[in-house]
């Protein structure tokens, strides 16, 4: 009987699913012409480090006012189709990935035989972007709905670049460059969670009894402020290693890796770049207002002197490291003294009288390397001084893009740190 129920209910849903007729598509996906493509820019890259920079941008392609033009061009995606009729209804969905949830994209479109096009913002997970530091692939399926009938189907394969590769310009059609220097900004970050007990550290150094800003009215107040991050640097102990290269093969994209603050802090390693983007980070929290100058195969820091902004001072980051503190620390002798190797290593950054009164007892450790940490600051603050002052027409020029001039504070309202 058991069987005889089943092969009945079998038969009943066979002929129910038999006796159904398909439903007629209304429109054809050839006319429709859609179509979901990356952004050719890109290379069928995507970069979590644009993505991450410009999360709270929510229409890249409507913004006006903004450093550069090349925003409106950093779309990861674009759909086209053509509208069948007046006022349809189009609804794109990107289905879900280990990169991005659900999205969907829905619009009317006015007219019939019109093409359109359309960036969709996707919602990308970003605590997994951020933690990409390995490349990896990446497909996207596109679904087109009109009127809630399903038209079409595109696929995309990506490699997800890590979130270390800073893009410094694209080529585009007609070798036209996309710069993007700006994005240096997005590694600058205040935010960081180590930095407060980085600033009890600077103030238990003894040089300022405050980090205020420009708020004090003392005639050295900024300067001092600086030279007391400066001096915990080299405290810290950051000597130069250039990692720049990555393993992106894409003929239009100039591509950097740049280390996060929290590597330069752990490694106790930067390049030019790198060492600019860990003491940024740590002026924009005091209150200082630092600017990153990007110059062909180098980048050096400014940072305000006044609130006005009337005056900029320089610092090349990568002297600190000339002297490595934590390593003359090691090497002190049992009665606290610097062997005469490592003594005639730092004696070119004395005074004559500094030297003598170290020789003498009347200098102890301590005031030797704040006296050496300050005659590399006076060093660092007019390096770059000559090439600024023949380079400033470059900087103020819009068109000179390897020539960059980058205000943090400015840059925030666009680019945020990625953290």
């Amino acid at each position: 009987m058991q069987k005889l129920r089943l092969s009945f209910l079998f038969f009943i849903l066979l002929f129910t699913a038999c006796g159904t007729a398909p439903r007629n598509k209304q429109f054809d996906p050839s006319k429709v012409a859609f179509m979901a493509e990356a952004n050719p820019l890109f290379d069928n890259q995507l970069y979590p480090s644009i993505v991450l920079a410009l999360n709270n941008t929510s229409s890249l392609s409507s913004q006006s006012t903004l450093p550069t033009d090349a925003v409106a061009q950093l779309f990861p995606f674009q759909v086209t189709l053509t509208s069948p009729h007046d006022n349809a209804v189009l609804r794109v969905v990107i289905d879900s990935s280990n990169l991005n949830y659900v999205t969907i994209l829905q619009e009317i479109l006015p007219r019939r035989g019109e093409t359109y096009t359309f960036t969709p913002s996707v919602k990308w997970k970003y605590d997994q972007l951020r933690h990409l530091r390995q490349p990896r692939s990446l497909d996207l399926t596109f679904t087109c709905f009109i009127d809630d009938e399903e038209v079409d189907i595109k696929n995309l394969h990506l490699s997800v670049r890590t979130v270390n590769e800073c893009p410094l310009s694209f080529r585009g059609e007609g070798n036209h460059i996309v710069d993007t220097r700006w994005l240096f900004a997005a590694y600058v970050n205040e935010d960081h969670p180590q930095i407060p007990n980085i600033v009890s550290d600077i103030l238990d150094q003894g040089i300022v009894s405050r980090l205020s800003g420009y708020q004090s009215s003392a005639r050295n107040a900024v300067s001092d402020q600086v030279f007391a991050v400066w001096y915990y640097t080299l405290n810290r102990g950051i000597s130069y290693a250039s990692i720049s290269c990555t393993s992106n093969p894409s003929p239009r994209a100039n591509v950097q890796h740049i280390r996060f603050f929290d590597e330069v802090y752990s490694s106790r390693q930067a390049n030019c770049i790198d060492a600019c983007v860990f003491l940024a980070s740590i002026l924009r929290k005091i209150g200082l207002r630092p600017v990153i100058f990007v110059e062909p195969c180098h980048a050096y820091l400014g940072y305000y002197t006044d609130k006005k902004r009337s005056n900029i001072a320089l610092l090349e980051t990568t002297i600190t490291a000339w002297v490595n503190f934590p390593d003359l620390q090691r090497s002190l002798q049992p009665d606290g003294t610097l062997p005469q190797n490592q003594l005639d290593n730092v004696s070119k950054y004395l005074t004559s009288k500094q030297l003598q009164d170290y020789e003498n007892g009347r200098l102890d450790f301590e005031g030797l390397k704040k006296a050496v940490a300050r005659s590399l600051f006076e060093k660092a603050s007019v390096y770059n001084r000559e090439t600024y002052e023949a380079n400033r027409k470059h900087f103020a020029d819009s068109a000179a893009i390897t020539y960059q001039q980058l205000d943090i504070e400015s840059l925030r309202a666009l680019v945020q740190p990625i953290n």
